[in-house]
């Protein structure tokens, strides 16, 4: 069995946990830094963990694909599998921790205006008071309720918010984590009452466009809204309208529904709109890489022994 590692993030200890597992597994395995890397001799692999999509493209004998990453949606297209029973996991799991301090920090940037204080101070200007709102007795909708979402509410929660509510497909989450769970039939009903929508979906058709002109005309005045799901959930210039016309208070864009963001964007010469380029959850902090890794060594140890894997996708549903 020959395994195929594409990761330049890795560092010494991640290679060598990979290394034992490989062995234990009775497996080969090669490290990469680019799916360039891959030579044709290694287009044979039986598992790939990383990126490589000229080799998922033409080995029929794949029979696992690992992606560190948790969107899958770039692989659901037709064809994009040369053998269409190649199994699928992801990392889902492994940026709850990087993305929801990302959300906490960019709510906070937002809600005491600290966007407005770094461009007076750059510039060297020495500003004035002006009003500030804070998470304490705020009001917070989480739309998404996986790792990501949840694990933002249980820092949010710690702010002592004057509501916590998740609202998913099912209309299920964790117990104790929201004050009450929502099934997205009723995300009309909680918008009115949303000072904080945070949003970590993933990208599928029930999602695309979720959050339309009429949905944010239903957020109160002063809202604001967080978006590190993917792009196309929000409609981008019905939002840019709403920040610019005052409606909105602000709002945190770490997804796009195209990146880069063209240089021609309007979003770009929004003030109270603070834009990251899609860098929340990427395989940059300690915890994340060690996460992903492990989850994979689980997984290897669950494919050799013909167990069911633990982080599998569900392909219908998209993630």
């Amino acid at each position: 069995m020959k395994i195929l590692v594409i990761n330049d993030r890795f560092e010494e200890k991640h290679f060598e946990a990979i290394k034992k597992a490989a062995a234990e597994a009775g497996a080969e395995v090669h490290f990469f830094k680019s799916d360039k890397d891959i030579p044709q001799a290694d287009f044979d692999a039986d598992i790939i963990y990383g990126f490589a999509p000229e080799v998922v493209k033409v080995n029929k004998n794949l029979k696992w694909l690992c992606v560190p990453w948790a969107g899958v949606d770039s692989l659901m297209k037709p064809g994009y599998f040369a053998n269409e029973d190649c199994l699928l996991t992801n990392g889902a799991g492994s940026y709850g921790v990087s993305i929801a301090e990302h959300m906490i920090a960019v709510s906070l940037v937002l809600l005491r205006r600290l966007n407005e204080f770094f461009d007076e101070t750059r510039s060297g200007f020495w500003g004035s008071m002006r009003d500030q709102k804070s998470l304490k007795d705020c009001r917070i909708t989480v739309l998404g309720t996986g790792d990501i979402g949840t694990t933002f509410a249980k820092r949010a929660r710690a702010f002592e918010p004057a509501s916590l509510v998740g609202v998913c497909r099912s209309g299920k989450a964790p117990d104790g984590i929201y004050d009450k769970v929502l099934p997205v039939s009723q995300l009309d009903e909680i918008l009115p009452e949303t000072d904080l929508l945070a949003m970590s979906l993933p990208a599928t058709p029930e999602t695309t466009n979720i959050i339309t002109r009429k949905r944010i005309e239903l957020l109160p005045d002063g809202a604001y809204i967080i978006n590190v799901g993917r792009g196309n959930a929000i409609d981008e210039e019905a939002l840019a309208q709403h920040l610019e016309n005052g409606h909105l208070g602000g709002a945190g864009l770490d997804v796009f529904q195209k990146e880069p963001l063209p240089k021609d964007s309007p979003l770009w010469k929004i003030k109270n709109l603070v834009i990251t380029p899609h860098m929340a959850g990427n395989l940059t902090i300690a915890y994340t890489k060690d996460k992903n890794v492990d989850m994979f060594i689980e997984d290897l140890r669950n494919f050799t022994a013909g167990k069911p894997m633990r982080y599998l996708v569900d392909r219908k549903l998209g993630y």
